[in-house]
Order: C-alpha cells, then sequence, then structure tokens
C-alpha cells in the first residue's frame, strides 16, 4: 500500500501540533503531491438494500422499472449475473464490507456481527490512505459499519437522515420516542438498545410487540404524532412515508444530504453509504404510485415452494417496483449531483445491493431458506472515471469480489485475507471462466458451530446447485437438493438432479467438500 502522506494524516497532525507550525509545511507538501499524482482517485460504494436484478429492466425485467439507469449505464461497467454474500441484511452487508464469505465472517444471524479477527479487516481498513465515511438507513447494516468505526474518520449517525430528528430539534420539544431517549441515554450502545425498544414497543409484521400494554400506547401517540408535524411531507406519499423498521425518512433528504457531504470531503476519501429503499414497507412517491396498476405483465406461474405459504403476491410485487422507480429518480440526482461537481472526473462508483427479494412460490420478502435467482442474484454496475462507453460483463461474480476489485484499480496493495477475485476486465489476468460463486443462508445456525442447519448455494458455469441441511420442514433426511441450469432455465422451474447427475454430482461433491473445509475450525464446539 502507498506510504504517501494523505490528508487525513494532516488532520491527525494537525490535531497535536500547533496549526502554526504544522500548516506552512504540510500545506506544501499537499500542493506538491497534488502536482505530481493529479487528482487522487476516489470510491464510493452506494448500496440501496433489496434490490433484486429480476425486478430491473436494464436486466430484462419486463416492467420499465429503471428508466434512468439505463440511460446512465450507457457509460459504466454492467455485471448481468452477480451474487450477493446472503438473502438478506446481516450475511449480505458483511460480505460486501469483509469480502469473505459468511461462512468466514459468521454474521449470519439477524443483528449479528463478523468475528473478532475481522474487526480490523475491512473495506475501511483496507483504504487507511484514504478519508473514510459511512452512513446506513440500515440498523442490521449500521452495526457492522460500528464494528469498523475505529477505521472510519467519520461516522454518520444512522438517526442523522431519519426526519423525526430533524424536526424535534427544530422545535426543541423532548419527545417520549426512541430517536430521542437512547441517544440520549445509551450513547455507547444505541442500536441494541433501539432492537430492545422495538421488541418493546413497536408491533412486528404481525402485529405484536413484547408489550401487549405500552405497545398500542406508543402506536397511538407516535400516530398523533406523525399526522401533526409530517402532513406535508405526506402528501406526496400516498401510502405513507418512508420508513425503516421504526422511524421515517425521505431518500430525497439523504439523498440531496450525502451529495452536499461528498463535494467538501477531502479526497481521496473512500465512502459507503447504504440506502433502505426499496425494502418493505414499499412506500413510493405519489409520482410512481399505481404507474403498472394496468398493465399486462404476468408471472411465470411456479410450484409451491416447502417454505412457502398459500396467497398470491402480485399486489406487493408491484408496490416493489414502483419503489424501485423511487430508487431510479434519486440514484439519477444524485449521480448528476456528482457529475456536476466534478467528483466523476476522479471517482469510482460502485452501485449495488445486499440482497433481493421474492414474490413467487408462496414466499415474499427476503429472510427465507431459500436462494432462489431473485432473492440473490443483485446489481452491479461500475462508473469508471472517464468511461465513455457500455461494456456488459455476463461472467458470475460475487459481493466478495467487490473489496479486492477497488484495491486493484486504485493502485492499492492486495490483501490476503479477501476471499474474492478481481472482477473483469479489471484483473490483470484472466482467472478460470467457470469459478464457483458461493452463496450462504444460516440465520438458525449456532454463530461458532459448523453449518448444520443453513442452505449453501454454488453457481459454476450455467449450473446452479442449493444444499438444503438440517431444517425440519424436510423431514426424516433433513436435506434438499435442486440443480439447476440458469442459464436456459433462469425462472428455475426444471430441477436436473436426476438428469444431470454427473454434473449434479460433481458440483455437490465440491460444494460439500467446501463446507467441510469451513465448517472444520468449528467442530470441536459441536
Amino acid at each position: 500500500m502507498t506510504n504517501l502522506f494523505t490528508r487525513r494524516d494532516f488532520l491527525k497532525l494537525a490535531g497535536i501540533l500547533p496549526i502554526s507550525i504544522t500548516a506552512p509545511r504540510i500545506l506544501n507538501t499537499f500542493e506538491s503531491l497534488g502536482r505530481v499524482q493529479n487528482k487522487p482517485q476516489n470510491v464510493l460504494v452506494i448500496v440501496f438494500d433489496t434490490w433484486s436484478s429480476y425486478h430491473v429492466s436494464l436486466y430484462g425485467y419486463p416492467r420499465e422499472t429503471m428508466p434512468n439507469l439505463a440511460k446512465l449505464t450507457e457509460r459504466a461497467v454492467v455485471y448481468h449475473n452477480h451474487y450477493a454474500g446472503g438473502n438478506f441484511t446481516t450475511p449480505g452487508t458483511a460480505s460486501l464490507l469483509t469480502g469473505v464469505h459468511p461462512w468466514t465472517h459468521r454474521a449470519f444471524q439477524p443483528g449479528g456481527k463478523v468475528v473478532e479477527s475481522l474487526i480490523s479487516k475491512n473495506i475501511f481498513s483496507a483504504f487507511d490512505n484514504f478519508y473514510r465515511v459511512s452512513y446506513s438507513h440500515n440498523l442490521w447494516a449500521n452495526l457492522l459499519i460500528r464494528q469498523f468505526r475505529g477505521d472510519l474518520d467519520e461516522y454518520i449517525p444512522k438517526r442523522k437522515y431519519f426526519l423525526t430528528r430533524e424536526r424535534r430539534a427544530e422545535d426543541q420539544r423532548f419527545f417520549l420516542d426512541s430517536d430521542s431517549i437512547i441517544p440520549t441515554l445509551f450513547g455507547n450502545d444505541e442500536d441494541l438498545a433501539l432492537v430492545s425498544w422495538l421488541r418493546t414497543f413497536e408491533k412486528n409484521e404481525t402485529g405484536s410487540a413484547y408489550s401487549l400494554f405500552l405497545s398500542p400506547l406508543y402506536e397511538q401517540y407516535r400516530k398523533n404524532y406523525y399526522e401533526n408535524q409530517f402532513a406535508d411531507i405526506e402528501a406526496f406519499f400516498p401510502r405513507g412515508i418512508p420508513k425503516d423498521d421504526y422511524d421515517i425518512f425521505t431518500l430525497e433528504h439523504a439523498i440531496d444530504s450525502i451529495g452536499n457531504l461528498l463535494t467538501t470531503t477531502p479526497q481521496p476519501f473512500m465512502g459507503y453509504f447504504h440506502f433502505w429503499p426499496p425494502h418493505a414497507p414499499y412506500n413510493t412517491h405519489k409520482e410512481f404510485v399505481g404507474r403498472f396498476l394496468d398493465d399486462d405483465f404476468v408471472t411465470t406461474p411456479k410450484p409451491l415452494d416447502l417454505f412457502g405459504d398459500e396467497g398470491p403476491k402480485s399486489k406487493h410485487r408491484m408496490e416493489y417496483d414502483e419503489y424501485i422507480l423511487y430508487v431510479d429518480r434519486e440514484f439519477a440526482r444524485f449521480y448528476n449531483k456528482l457529475e456536476s461537481s466534478g467528483l466523476l472526473e476522479n471517482t469510482w462508483v460502485i452501485l449495488t445491493s445486499d440482497h433481493g427479494e421474492m414474490f413467487e412460490r408462496g414466499i415474499e420478502g427476503h429472510r427465507t431458506p431459500v436462494l432462489y435467482e431473485p432473492v440473490v442474484r443483485v446489481p452491479l454496475i461500475i462508473f469508471e472515471p472517464g468511461r465513455e462507453s457500455r461494456l456488459d460483463i455476463n461472467a458470475n461474480t460475487s459481493a466478495v469480489d467487490i473489496l479486492p476489485t477497488l484495491l486493484h484499480v486504485t493502485g492499492q496493495a492486495s490483501l490476503e485475507w479477501t476471499e474474492g477475485s478481481v472482477l473483469p476486465p479489471y484483473r490483470p489476468i484472466q482467472t478460470d471462466s467457470d469459478r464457483s460463486v458461493f452463496i450462504v443462508h444460516a440465520d438458525k445456525n449456532e454463530k461458532f458451530s459448523p453449518l448444520k442447519v443453513a442452505t449453501v448455494a454454488m453457481i459454476k458455469g450455467d449450473y446452479k446447485i442449493m444444499y438444503f441441511i438440517g431444517y425440519k420442514e424436510l423431514g426424516e433426511d433433513r436435506q434438499r437438493i435442486e440443480l439447476y441450469n440458469i442459464k436456459e432455465d433462469p425462472e428455475e422451474l426444471n430441477n436436473l438432479l436426476e438428469i444431470e447427475l454427473e454434473i449434479g454430482n460433481e458440483m455437490l461433491d465440491e460444494l460439500k467438500m467446501k463446507l467441510d473445509k469451513m465448517n472444520a475450525p468449528y467442530q470441536l464446539n459441536s
């Protein structure tokens, strides 16, 4: 890694020495470095949560969900077979931030954290000569970012870009709400305290909370507060103001704030920004409500999965697609702001997601034992400084490839602990086109035990195998295996396990050998 004196070094030195001593010499150093290096290369990773490639028009989805993105990608590298590390926030985000698979980082339970050995091995520590800044709307993603806070120059608290915090500051009142109480009383344990608050006071998707007495009172209080304070914003969101599990925001607010922040951030910078949309609830802007209501889109009929339940999913699918339109508009505004500020001239912009979403086989959402394509294949688009034409990449790629790729393209040293490869077209030597890509779901498994209740998928060439183990729903055998040719059968309708015996056995043997290797360090705990 380069040893050049950076702006971050200047900020540290300036904090311990008198400015009259440090400023003239160090500023002269920066001026000479600027002349030698020209513009430094920045890195910007943008994550939109729960964003499936199977719902993006750019990737062949019949509904035109992202017209702005389609235009912007005429100057980008577009990856068509890119896979998340897991199928919900914790494992998917942890793989993005560490460059390793869930069976290595072990953050595969809801709200989990990476193992201690990886706390100093993350995307922020890898760019230690850059100014590192990060923000997330998502509580579970934020828990991971806070683990790496020691490697950040600027950590933006989760509540920063939520509306309730801003409004309460304006009228100088103290409200009985998590957004006020938790930061005040539990500053060092804010995220854990918030989880406890949610469980006690806030109703979950099934309509219940830990406290049957306090929860209804709290809900009525919040209803009255929102009606009085946010009527002006609510007019733009007929389905309700966008919200995460407990509070409200607008994507415009976060996009504008971060766009303004980046224009004044010291360079070179490494930024990781993780936005909630299009994660449920799908509260899109009024401009997009009903956009697909009367279209002729028809879903492909698929059998009910063992882990699914009966019931149509078309209504929420349409709302999800309309929420993606909101993401499309706001990302285009963000991109245009970066371009008008001149930042795109020397900034690598990575646009991706932590996992996808499903509305089929009786399954709605993403935290499920199944690893079908809609819930694990996610967009990956790289906007490279100076690129003027589109390049499409059809190789199988993984979330763990992003960190080593960013290090490579910015001239940083590679890291031996990452498990990914440098992405094409940037890799110096073309590697095996039939490399194996892995996805892991193990939210019911103990963190430090071998994976005994889990689903592991492996993609190799045109084929994908899914290996289910340990679930009680599987009956006495406690395992299930599925094999698909995802190039010829992208909807995964034809299980080829008993037809393509040789391919199936080879892939299953490879997957089991990999699983045994990754389980080995934890066998003593079982």
